[in-house]
């Protein structure tokens, strides 16, 4: 063996020592990462109330590591933990609300069964009421998006332009991409707005109906 030989063997044997193994590297890693604070019972009820008063005076939801920097970064998982635990109390008591999971968030919503309740005491709010054609719409784009406006336009049977626009002003309607036809027209799609305003989670969790076919033109 050379002299050369001989070193380039000596090099691999000294890395190979000082290598760390495959699982001593995993475990470094994994207790760099800090791990959320164990919170005792007092301190549990603490941030119960605290996340209750912070989702009572926001009218819009608020991710759960949000309310955790708010909070004194106690942890996403605390606020969760929190949130279930007065949504509890809340059914133990009758309580007409309860805290939901809206647009990736949490927030603080009233039964569906005090729905025609709150209609009378809220119609001084009619103006902003969505018109038929525009309800009619925005449906067509929550269960078909991404779909162009040709499309849509198909479906209704009457132009939807403006009806578009009005929507995209509202916050409920966006451009979401450009189909692969002829002139790349424009996709649309709905919203955080829109998710925020009829209180769901996610495009999942729409009422289920029978999916019909968009037209291809």
């Amino acid at each position: 063996m050379t002299d050369t030989d001989q070193a380039v063997h000596q090099d691999a044997a000294e890395q190979a020592e000082t290598a760390p193994e495959p699982q001593a590297a995993e475990s470094k890693v994994a207790q760099s990462k800090p791990a959320e604070p164990v919170l005792t019972k007092k301190q549990a009820e603490a941030l119960a109330l605290k996340v209750e008063a912070a989702l009572l005076t926001t009218d819009r939801p608020m991710t759960a590591a949000k309310l955790s920097d708010l909070l004194g970064e106690v942890g996403a998982k605390a606020v969760q933990d929190a949130a279930d635990e007065l949504n509890k109390v809340y059914e133990k008591s009758g309580r007409s609300f309860r805290i939901e999971k809206v647009a990736g968030g949490l927030q603080v919503l009233t039964l569906p069964m005090y729905a025609d309740v709150l209609s009378e005491l809220h119609k001084s709010r009619a103006q902003t009421r969505l018109s038929p054609a525009a309800m009619e719409t925005l449906a067509i784009v929550a269960y078909q998006q991404p779909i162009m406006r040709a499309q849509i336009e198909s479906i209704r049977g009457v132009a939807c332009g403006e009806v578009l626009r009005s929507l995209m002003d509202r916050h409920m309607v966006k451009i979401v991409g450009r189909a692969e036809e002829i002139g790349r027209p424009m996709l649309y799609g709905t919203t955080k707005g829109f998710l925020e305003a009829f209180g769901l989670s996610g495009i999942k969790d729409l009422p289920k109906v029978e999916k019909s076919k968009v037209p291809h033109l």
